[in-house]
């Protein structure tokens, strides 16, 4: 769809002469704009007018009046004569005008958080975009997250240099959590001279954004932020998924294939895998439809329970008499609220770097209580349990070529969006379109699995796992 609406909160969406449309029920959520707290700044034509490897025609730039709706599944019975206005985003891409010069142009390149195949990737295109679209030469990479800003030295990138970047794991700039500092970011911001930075990492990270770029708009620094969303668990919300998401569940068959194989080769075979997922399951969840070898997943969204009728045990007892072995597959973040704390885990929970908790070993709790529980019921019988967590392994891999293409179109994407003066946003697919994002709804916005839906419906008919509603006579501990 193309079309804009006046609810867009002032004229920040109306730059290089953009007309501004105004629809009926449709709500455009406003970016923010460098002219929005620095009026007068200078505009210029878009350079890729004339790049050697671009032929813009009229529909070639984006305009205001291109927005990408949030939803784009209606009930035709009434939905669209509700008061309710539908949501939009302004779609990414390049603009006909741009608001920086690109040889005044000190641009800086951060990671933050922990590892995610496809974050060289970004890295790369970051820099391939900015040299080759826009002719900018000042490239910086901070080093080490947050804290590098202020505790180390830029690091000068280069085409050159970052060549074959996208064929490694991990980060070659470096990532940490925590260290943040915003006084002395801001300070480093400054001293170096960066007008316009672009930021890689998750919720925390982006919640950090949103700090830098209101400490940025009260020292009225003409300085564009943009981020990048970067979650292996693709718990980012209002975006489709997050890069690397499906290089995860890829990477995750290998270790359900294992753990199917281990289990089909043993007396009562147990095979147990904890994947990654702190606060949402869609890497199990994904895994578990795509490898059709597991029978049950346990995701944080769902509370199950152990003993009585209804229960896990219950179940994978069924499916040990039945064909001989079973394959479980669970998410960091699941059961944390059933498994025993002790000592000071019963009154505080313990945080890492960044804020968020650090969770207790749901795999190593399930395999013990698996092998106590069969020794109690059936001590005559032999069981074997291999428990396979593949976590580090998953997300410190390079990424797939869907996840490569996927860096490559939201980095250049996040480029265009920071030349043409926007600030403050998050670029991400949105039904399948490229858009803007305040940075605001992104640090706030989670995307849970949604029980409900026909996807999880179809979860449940491919492992045929109980829903671990408890009977009103039940004995689950």
């Amino acid at each position: 769809m193309a079309f804009a609406t006046s609810n867009s909160g002032g004229d920040a969406n109306n730059h290089g002469g953009e007309t501004n449309l105004t629809v009926p029920n449709v709500k455009l959520q406003s970016l923010t704009h460098l002219t929005d707290y620095m009026p007068g700044l200078k505009t210029q034509p878009n350079p890729l007018d004339n790049s050697p490897f671009f032929h813009p025609i009229s529909e070639f730039y984006i305009s205001s009046s291109d927005v990408i709706m949030s939803n784009v599944i209606h009930d035709l019975s009434g939905e669209f004569s509700s008061p309710r206005p539908h949501l939009a985003y302004h779609r990414a891409g390049p603009r006909k005008t741009i608001y920086f010069d690109p040889g005044q142009v000190r641009a800086a390149i951060v990671t933050c958080g922990g590892l995610c195949p496809g974050m060289n990737t970004v890295i790369r295109e970051l820099v391939v975009g900015l040299w080759e679209q826009y002719g900018v030469r000042e490239i910086y990479g901070i080093r080490a997250g947050y804290r590098g800003f202020y505790s180390f030295e830029p690091l000068k990138l280069t085409p050159k240099m970052v060549h074959n970047w996208h064929k490694k794991g991990g980060t070659v700039l470096e990532t940490s959590r925590g260290g943040f500092d915003l006084q002395q970011i801001v300070d480093s911001i400054q001293h170096h001279a960066f007008n316009q930075l672009y930021i890689i990492g998750g919720d925390g990270t982006m919640r950090g954004m949103v700090k830098i770029c209101e400490e940025i708009k009260k020292r009225k620094l003409n300085i564009a932020v943009a981020g990048l969303p970067k979650t292996v668990d693709n718990d980012v919300g209002i975006i489709d998924r997050s890069f690397g998401f499906q290089t995860a569940v890829e990477m995750a068959q290998q270790a359900i294939s294992a753990a199917h194989t281990e289990a089909e080769s043993a007396v009562n075979g147990v095979g147990l895998v904890k994947l990654m997922g702190r606060s949402t399951g869609h890497i199990v969840l994904h895994a578990t439809l795509s490898s059709r070898d597991v029978d049950c997943c346990l995701i944080p969204e769902i509370d199950f329970y152990l003993e009585g009728k209804g229960g896990l045990f219950e179940f994978v007892e069924s499916r040990l008499k039945n064909i001989g072995h079973v394959v479980l597959v669970v998410a960091e973040g699941a059961g944390q609220d059933v498994i025993p704390k002790t000592g000071d885990q019963s009154h505080v929970q313990e945080k890492d770097e960044s804020g968020n908790p650090v969770f207790l070993d749901v795999g190593g709790w399930l395999k013990t209580e698996l092998k106590n529980w069969w020794k109690r019921e059936h001590p005559e019988e032999l069981i074997t349990i291999k428990y396979i967590d593949p976590t580090y392994m998953i997300r410190a891999v390079p990424a797939n070529a869907t996840d490569n293409l996927y860096c490559t179109l939201i980095a250049h994407s996040t480029i265009h969006g920071a030349m043409a003066g926007y600030t403050g946003f998050v670029c991400g697919p949105i039904n399948g379109n490229y858009g803007y994002i305040p940075v605001d709804e992104v640090a706030q916005a989670k995307n849970r699995v949604d029980v409900k839906n026909h996807k999880w419906a179809w979860v449940r008919s491919v492992t045929n796992q109980p829903d671990f509603v408890r009977c009103s006579d039940s004995t689950g501990k």
